[in-house]
C-alpha cells in the first residue's frame, strides 16, 4: 500500500499548474498534458509490465518504479528551473508516467499471495491508497512550495518519493 501512496500523489497536479504556469510562463494546456502524458504512460507500462512482474518479481519492478517515479520528479524539478517543455514531458510525463505504471501493477502478486481468500478485497484495499495518496499529497506539496518554491519542491518530493519506495519495495 506504501507504494500506491507515494504514486498516487500524482493525482495532486492541480496543485502544481499554477505554481508552473506562474514560473515557467507556459499555457495551462502544454503543463496539463504532461499529467496526460503520465496518465497515458501509466496506463500503457502496466498493460505490458505484467510479464517483468513475473520473471523479475515484485520487489524488483518497486524498484524500478522508485528509480523511475522519483527521477521523473526531479527531472520535473529541473524542467521547471530551467524552462525545458520537453524535459517536463520527459520527466513527469514519460519517466513518471512508466514508474506510475511499474509501480501501480508490483504489489499485486504479493498481495494475491498473502491474502488467497479475499484476493479482491486486499487488492483493493492496496489500490485505494493510489485514490487516497492526493488527499495527503495535496497539503504536502502546497506548504512545501509555500516555503520553497515549486522547483524545490518537486526535488524534495522526488528524493523522498524514492527513498519511501526503496523501503517499500
Amino acid at each position: 500500500m506504501t507504494l500506491h501512496l507515494v504514486l498516487g500523489s500524482t493525482y495532486a497536479w492541480s496543485v502544481y499548474r499554477n505554481p508552473i504556469m506562474a514560473e515557467t510562463g507556459w499555457e495551462q494546456s502544454s503543463v496539463a498534458l504532461a499529467f496526460s502524458l503520465a496518465i497515458f504512460c501509466l496506463g500503457m507500462s502496466a498493460a505490458f509490465m505484467g510479464r517483468l512482474i513475473e520473471k523479475f518479481g515484485p520487489r524488483m519492478m518497486g524498484t524500478i518504479s522508485a528509480i523511475l517515479y522519483g527521477s521523473g520528479n526531479l527531472l520535473t524539478g529541473l524542467a521547471i528551473a530551467n524552462h525545458q517543455l520537453w524535459l517536463l514531458y520527459l520527466g513527469y510525463g514519460l519517466l513518471g508516467g512508466l514508474g506510475l505504471g511499474a509501480g501501480y501493477i508490483a504489489p499485486v502478486p504479493t498481495i494475491i499471495k498473502w491474502f488467497p481468500d479475499k484476493r479482491g478485497l486486499a487488492t483493493g484495499l492496496a489500490i485505494m491508497g493510489f485514490g487516497f495518496a492526493s488527499l495527503l499529497t495535496s497539503p504536502i506539496a502546497q506548504f512545501l512550495m509555500s516555503k520553497q518554491g515549486v522547483v524545490q519542491t518537486f526535488y524534495i518530493l522526488g528524493i523522498a518519493y524514492f527513498l519511501i519506495m526503496i523501503i517499500a519495495a
